[in-house]
């Protein structure tokens, strides 16, 4: 450790001693003692490191004085020097255990009532049990009371602290067996598992918490509900951490409270009682009676008489993955039922189903709350489908049939009528989360077996919406990701008649002029995504994409993109760059000539770049050119695209925004490397020669230079270097890592004879002043090029004229290796190092107590 910090440590355990005296900030004691939990954590004895922690913690426990966050972090910092034998064994020689850990002691001093000390407290002694003696200790001194106590605190971060320290304690009182089969996550627990000799001497702690499981699980009156509703959120985890036979202890103590339970039909404990249950049944075999008695327990819940209650039982057992494939089946029964009832689709046998079942989910669906039953109903779907076809209550092809109807029902403008349950029309009818619930079932079930025939009606139901005047952006877009995924899984798209698609077209364009900037963005953004689909047959016979299937293609898209361009909203610009590179991707990778449409695109990215306002909208231009440098098989034979890359570069790096900056170094990185071919082996582990690994493309010295010179005139070269010394770190950084690539292979094999002939231009007063600071150390001999005058080298600080400089010189010349581990630290490296707390801690109480004032009285400040 730092010797300042443990020359400093004594005297700000000092002035934390002192009743009132002022922190940096509410954090300072959190960090503080997540400092001394990284010293312990590297097997330093924190108490060798910081002797002083001992007498700090004695006097504040004898001291009432103190105020409740310094007692609290005096608890924690208890627990953590505890944590280890040897400091246990120092606190405990020196009776500071038995009174810090006491809560009779804090109750007595009247401070118990704080939950802030109670949190410290908790998380103490969570701290310190570690090892079989602070087990030995808790067990001793009978703290197992209290902490149950504090289960259902009225605090939740003390009762959640409270849960979480109770499985701690469980898991301890585990054989050895058991924490290497639940326990193996908390590594402290490994190498200090209890004997079973020693296990059985803490069967006292296991028999309190399962006594007080079983009495806290039964609801005795409604004014217990939230308390019930915490021991059950407890009784999961606890089954879910601790293994056998410790789980089967808990399980059996709580049995006949979760049956009794489950009797009183209380809808408020549904969902937590089937936590326990399942969270219990996931571990026990299928012979043994417990798991038996769990099962009938389901049974029990899917048949209760309140339909959300029998309906959320039945979604948690198909998210279980039970191996019951009966409990299974009628559970996917009654979450079709709502589905089957409203639509008249008839998804289930007569038979398959209580009809008393039927008759009250059919009451529920004539109320508003139907909405909820509804969307419970769509939003277990996808765990249907992964059901066994024979478990399966019907083909998956009328579930689809269903959700098609249901979504016309849903739909304004749709004349659609339903077979089933009138009634429940009114209420869903433009209803946008029963609408998004729908569409992203029939999303899942696109891969379903036999949907395929239903295509047609998939995409009439979705051509709809996207024409609906009242559907809301978010269900344009669901539908517009609907028709990108049931096109991807249906290869054959014959079926699409000239008149569907005339439909389509109509509804993508009236979209994209939608008064919503939300709608606009969707469409331009679907444009995009549907180059990336699938290729598939259409009514030709022949194999097309579906854009030109469905759209017509680029004579479609790229119009329709171009608009987007002059968008007013600055989201919609920037998606609509995006899809055009999308859109034009395919034609760049076959080197297919650009057409006047496209160079016109080109230029008005290029205006973006200079114009735009909004960043999304420049680092989508500059994401542009990168997309169509990496597509392009010979970026040099483009004429277009190599006369833009040195005006993107020189826009770019100059931009206001960081991520602009980023991405043009990106797009510099591509350009570096096609102008020096990789000679590295494929395989990473290949073994390769110094000089193999150095030497570009050929290896000759003349190609080197010309790749040089190239990087020059697309003004790469100068944009490293004016990123290198960007205020916004990762430009720096990323900058820094290209210039030391381009040191890497330039400099080992051009010598100084070759060196002067390339040079490039600085136009950045913050790379002329590093050199010329560089030039007055002298360790730059020739930097400045022998072209420039004695005048110019003389004013290259102040000059904002753009100076020619020698890039090998430059290279050798820029610490760069300094400079990457310098950007390579975290910006607040030096603010939040333990030296600097420790200092701001004595700053703060230094202020907080001026000369002549007494430091225990308080300061009043203007918080303002």
């Amino acid at each position: 450790m730092d010797s300042q910090c443990v020359s400093i440590l004594p005297r700000v355990c000092g002035v934390l001693l002192v009743s009132g005296s002022s922190l940096p900030d509410d954090t300072s004691l959190e960090k503080l003692l997540d400092w001394f939990t990284t010293i312990a954590q590297t097997g330093t004895s924190l108490l060798e490191a910081c002797p002083c922690l001992v007498d700090f913690v004695s006097k504040v426990a004898f001291d009432y004085t103190s105020g409740s966050s310094i007692l609290s972090f005096t608890l924690k910092l208890t627990g953590l020097i505890g944590a280890s034998e040897d400091g246990f064994k120092v606190l405990k020689e020196c009776s500071v255990l038995k009174l810090v850990f006491n809560p009779q002691h804090w109750q007595e001093a009247g401070l118990w009532e704080d939950p802030c000390l109670r949190i410290g407290w908790i998380q103490g002694l969570k701290m310190i049990l570690k090892h079989s003696e602070a087990l030995s200790f808790f067990a001793q001194a009978d703290l197992i009371e209290p902490l149950l106590q504090l289960q259902t605190d009225s605090s939740l971060f003390v009762a959640s602290a409270a849960n979480q320290t109770l499985a701690q304690v469980l898991v301890l009182c585990q054989s050895p067996s058991s924490v290497g089969h639940n326990g193996s996550k908390n590594r402290d627990l490994e190498h200090n598992s209890l004997s079973m000799e020693s296990t059985q001497n803490y069967s006292g702690i296991i028999t309190k918490v399962s006594d007080y499981l079983n009495k806290s699980v039964v609801l005795k009156e409604i004014s217990q509900l939230p308390g019930s509703q915490q021991i059950l959120r407890l009784l999961a985890m606890l089954l879910v951490r601790v293994g056998p036979p410790l789980r089967d202890t808990l399980l059996l103590a709580v049995i006949n409270s979760l049956e009794e339970l489950v009797s009183t039909s209380c809808s408020q404990l549904t969902v937590p009682l089937l936590d326990v249950i399942l969270a219990a049944n996931s571990g026990l075999r299928d012979d043994c009676v417990p798991k038996q008695r769990l099962i009938r327990l389901l049974w029990v819940m899917l048949n209760m008489k309140k339909p959300v209650d029998v309906m959320q039982a039945a979604a948690a057992v198909l998210r279980s993955h039970q191996s019951d494939p009966a409990l299974s089946a009628h559970s996917a029964r009654v979450l079709l039922l709502p589905l089957d009832i409203v639509t008249g689709v008839s998804l289930l046998d007569e038979n398959s189903t209580e009809e008393e079942l039927r008759i009250l989910i059919t009451e529920q669906l004539k109320r508003k709350s139907c909405i909820s039953m509804i969307c419970l109903c769509l939003s277990n779907i996808p765990q249907i489908t992964l059901m066994a076809s024979d478990c399966l209550p019907c083909p998956q092809r009328l579930i689809v049939t269903a959700i098609l109807l249901l979504l016309r029902l849903c739909c304004v403008d749709s004349s659609s009528s339903s077979a089933g349950c009138v009634e429940v029309v009114r209420f869903i009818t433009g209803n946008s989360k029963v609408q998004k619930c729908a569409l992203e079932a029939l999303l899942v079930l696109s891969k379903s077996p036999g949907v395929k025939m239903v295509l047609v009606e998939v995409f009439k139901v979705l051509t709809e919406y996207l024409n609906s005047h009242s559907s809301d952006p978010s269900v344009l877009q669901k539908s517009y990701q609907a028709v990108i995924k049931w096109v991807g899984v249906c290869p054959d798209l014959s079926c699409i008649t000239d008149q569907l698609r005339e439909g389509f077209i109509q509804a993508v364009r009236k979209r994209a002029c939608d008064t919503r900037w939300e709608a606009r963005d969707s469409t331009v953004e679907f444009l995009g995504h549907l180059v990336g689909a699938p290729s598939c047959w259409a009514f030709t016979e022949q194999e097309m994409e579906p854009s030109d299937v469905l759209l017509g293609g680029r004579s479609f898209t790229v119009p329709l993109l171009k608009e987007a361009l002059q968008d007013p909203e600055s989201y919609v610009r920037a998606s609509s760059i995006s899809a055009l590179a999308q859109t034009l991707t395919p034609s760049w990778q076959d080197g297919t000539a650009l057409t006047q449409e496209q160079e016109d695109i080109v230029t008005q990215l290029q205006e973006v770049l200079f114009q735009d306002s909004e960043g999304f909208a420049r680092r989508a231009a500059v994401k542009y050119f990168i997309a169509w440098f990496s597509a392009c098989s010979s970026p040099s034979s483009c004429w277009l695209l190599m006369q833009s890359v040195p005006t993107v570069l020189s826009q770019g790096v100059a931009d206001l925004d960081w991520e602009v900056k980023l991405h043009t170094l990106e797009l510099a990185e591509l350009v570096l490397d096609r102008a020096f071919s990789d000679p590295s082996p494929s395989h990473p582990y290949a073994v390769m020669s110094d000089q193999d690994h150095r030497l570009p493309i050929a290896g000759q010295q003349s190609d080197l230079l010309s790749s040089l010179k190239n990087l020059v005139d697309w003004g790469v070269v100068s944009a490293l270097l004016c990123g290198v010394v960007d205020c916004d770190r990762p430009v720096a950084l990323k900058a820094c890592q290209l210039l030391l690539k381009l040191r890497g292979i330039v400099c080992p094999v051009m010598d100084n004879t070759a060196d002067t002939r390339v040079f490039c231009q600085l136009a950045g007063a913050s790379m002329m002043q590093q050199v010329r600071k560089i030039q007055e150390m002298g360790k730059d001999t020739c930097v400045v090029s022998e072209a420039c005058s004695e005048a110019d080298k003389e004013g290259i600080c102040a000059s904002v004229d753009p100076e020619c400089v020698s890039v090998c010189e430059v290279l050798r010349v820029l610490d760069l290796d300094e400079k990457l581990s310098i950007l390579t630290q975290s910006s607040d490296h030096i603010y939040n190092s333990p030296l600097s707390l420790l200092q701001d801690i004595l700053t703060a109480a230094a202020a907080s107590s001026p000369p002549g004032q007494d430091p225990r009285q308080e300061l009043v400040m203007d918080c303002y």
